[in-house]
């Protein structure tokens, strides 16, 4: 039996996961179709991180990590292709469920796909006016040619390759198109700026009785692409695109442009390795040939029956009409807490209050940053921003604030992967309205989520602190679960004071006894945490540790737990994702249980509770146990003091255990099994949405009450 799952084929367990709640026929098909994009997309980020480190680490004879790739032999071959056989797997049963059962669900509810071999005459001459119209004039046909460098292929774009023949009187019977002396090969790349979906019968009302008909646009570039070239004969054709390399670091000894620095790891992005093509059928000579241009072997190209790139088709699941194809929208509650009547800082003054995300709205925590912004007596905000939304309103108040007179700091952290390039236009937007930016860390990622607002009441100054597990972003906030704390605790603002001292300026770091800090000193308190449950456990009052996180991969984290396990304590792990720990073996870790949540919102919060003898104490943090944010990265875990508050969060920690609708439960052999524990079914997302409503009907608030290390900041150079 092994002591560690592996790390890779955790995470790909965990789409297998996400995949099975796409597969089951008691929901729409537009809710189905929104679990087969989220795998998609999650394989597209998997590619580009995880299987380029393992082909980075072949490359470079096997150098990796163990600690890091969660590898018990450096067999990374044997890893690889296991790895491509499961997702080969997964992608055959996820597009086998779209082709014979999603899409054939919607056409019978009236929204209809058309790919190009079932368009009628009248179908094909009107998309064949519209491509010549509106699409032809935008389209570049680049050439492709053997001895050239190859044009630039974009990471995560659809391309259509067609193969040409100079001789129109070519016949395939005479002369194939993989051994014709006279073949050229172009690419296209298909527009981002253009829908790709394409609505065949406009006129047509949804909802009405109608059938609305759809085609993609790539399948109309595919079929109309002759008109690109005039002269030649097309004698194959195929869609395919690329995953690069994206595991890239930036250098960190370049502090005075680290802006740039971060910019030419974007652009190294779309240079980068090639580790995957997906294509679709058509033609085996330009498979190979782009195969063989990108240095790809046989088990890196996938075969797609059906559309590339799911992940970006999420938006047909908004598709407007066909609100009978998918599950009511669950509605998001205000809390009932802050009335608009009552001044923000009046209520946090009454006692701590906390916020469960997405049932309950994201506005008190804009209305928190509004207000501030327009408050004549508020003088100063400091926040971090890891992740925001495209028109951030937290933004848009940061910069009210700062030309108002204020005194607003922001850590942005530009590192944040694939929020780089938004997070610099950030970062200089909010430089020109006055605001004292500060661009993460040198070596480590600021993963905390604060923010504190300063106000001058009564000739002192007091402080409002909003801590949280998830991000300062008005979108995710409706599809993430998360939960935050509201807070004007003498104790917690002024830890949250110290922080932003260590994040901004130049200060050791501070013990601290509300808030835990990382990379410093949370993964020892942690570990303290677990061996005084030992401590404490016995026969008669075992300890107990209930947690919930996005992954556990951290190696010293899960040898205590067992060792844990082992001293009698009561172990119950709510892991989303990643979980190396392998729970249930006897006399390892027989009294571990470990569960994993998928429904319609995305799990997020992170939960550490510890019975700790009686004086019971829980913990919302922004880290998972894992190396990374324990080790390299600022993060913090928050204590929640206020008894009610305490309750209640606790309560919702153990209803997760008890879902048997959507949860799984990990097993010794390290495979995953629904959770079927009980005949009564119990679905733990919709009885939190159940307490918020209940909490907005009757007004009563669900969740409130009346080591020496210095750090160096990044901070833009100075204009001269």
């Amino acid at each position: 039996m092994t002591k560690y799952l592996k790390r890779n084929l955790s995470w790909v367990d965990f789409n297998e996961r996400v995949l099975e709640e796409g597969l089951r026929k008691d929901i729409l098909p537009l809710d189905r179709f929104k679990y087969l994009s989220i795998v998609s997309s999650n394989f597209d980020e998997f590619f580009m991180i995880r299987v380029a480190a393992l082909k980075q680490a072949l490359n470079n004879y096997g150098a990796v990590n163990p600690n890091e790739t969660g590898l018990d032999d450096p067999n990374l071959k044997e890893e690889l292709k296991t790895i491509k056989e499961r997702v080969r797997s997964i992608h055959t049963r996820q597009y086998s469920a779209l082709e014979n059962e999603i899409f054939p669900d919607l056409a019978h509810g009236g929204f209809s796909l058309i790919r190009h071999s079932d368009w009628s005459s009248a179908q094909r001459e009107w998309l064949e006016s519209l491509f010549i119209k509106e699409i032809l004039p935008i389209l570049t046909p680049l050439r492709v040619e053997d001895e050239a460098v190859l044009p630039s292929v974009e990471n995560l774009c659809i391309h259509a390759a067609f193969l040409l023949d100079t001789d129109p009187l070519t016949d395939r019977e005479t002369k194939t198109s993989a051994n014709a002396e006279t073949k050229k090969i172009s690419i296209i790349r298909i527009p981002s700026a253009l829908k790709r979906i394409i609505i065949l019968n406009p006129e047509a009302i949804p909802g009405k009785g109608d059938s609305l008909y759809w085609a993609l646009l790539e399948d109309v570039i595919l079929a109309f692409g002759r008109h690109l070239y005039p002269g030649y004969k097309i004698m194959e054709k195929m869609l395919f695109e690329i995953n690069r390399d994206a595991d890239f670091s930036v250098d960190e000894q370049r502090d005075e442009d680290f802006i740039e620095a971060m910019e030419e790891v974007l652009e190294n992005r779309e240079r980068s390795m090639v580790v995957r093509m997906s294509y679709t059928k058509g033609s085996e000579c330009l498979r190979d040939y782009f195969a063989s241009r990108f240095s790809l072997e046989e088990e890196d190209l996938y075969e797609i029956d059906g559309p590339l790139n799911l992940g970006k088709l999420f938006n047909l699941t908004q598709i407007s009409g066909f609100d009978k194809l998918r599950g009511k929208p669950h509605p998001i509650y205000p809390h009932p807490a802050f009335p608009e009547d009552i001044s923000i800082w009046d209520r946090i003054k009454e006692g701590d209050v906390i916020l469960h995300l997405p049932y309950q709205s994201f506005e008190p925590v804009v209305r928190f940053f509004r207000e501030a912004a327009s408050d004549p007596e508020v003088v100063a905000i400091k926040t971090t921003l890891y992740r925001t939304s495209e028109d951030s309103p937290i933004i848009r108040s940061l910069e009210m604030a700062s030309l108002s007179g204020k005194h607003v700091t922001a850590v942005v952290e530009l590192k944040a992967r694939f929020d780089e390039k938004r997070n610099i236009s950030w970062a200089n937007r909010l430089e020109r309205a006055g605001v004292i930016v500060v661009y993460g860390l040198a070596r480590l990622k600021i993963h905390a989520k604060a923010a504190i607002v300063i106000r001058k009441e009564n000739e002192r100054l007091r402080r409002y602190v909003h801590l949280s597990t998830g991000n300062y972003n008005d979108k995710t906030a409706r599809l993430y679960e998360d939960i935050s704390l509201f807070t004007v605790r003498e104790d917690i603002a002024y830890e949250t004071g110290l922080l932003f001292n260590m994040i901004t300026g130049y200060s050791a770091a501070q013990t601290m006894h509300r808030l835990v800090m990382a990379p410093v000193y949370l993964k020892k308190r942690l570990l303290f945490f677990i061996e005084r449950e030992m401590s404490h456990s016995g026969n008669e009052t075992p300890g107990r540790i209930i947690a919930k996180m996005n992954a556990l991969a951290d190696k010293d984290v899960i040898d205590a737990l067992y060792k844990a396990s082992q001293a009698g304590v009561e172990i119950l792990l709510n892991v989303r994702g990643i979980c190396l720990l392998v729970p249930g073996v006897k006399g390892m870790s027989e009294n571990i249980r470990v569960v994993s949540v998928i429904d319609h919102y995305l799990e997020h919060s992170r939960i550490y509770y510890f019975a700790n003898n009686g004086a019971d104490e829980l913990y919302l943090s922004s880290a998972d146990w894992m190396p990374r944010n324990l080790e390299r990265r600022v993060e913090l875990m928050f204590q929640i003091l206020q008894e009610d508050n305490k309750s209640l969060i606790l309560e919702s920690l153990k209803s997760y255990f008890r879902d048997n609708t959507h949860a799984w439960v990990l097993g010794p052999d390290g495979s995953w099994s629904r959770n079927k524990d009980s005949e009564e079914n119990f679905r733990v997302q919709m009885h939190f949405l159940q307490r918020a409503e209940k909490a907005a009907k009757t007004g009563t608030p669900e969740y409130s009450g009346t080591g020496n290390t210095e750090f160096v900041i990044r901070r833009s150079p100075p204009q001269t």
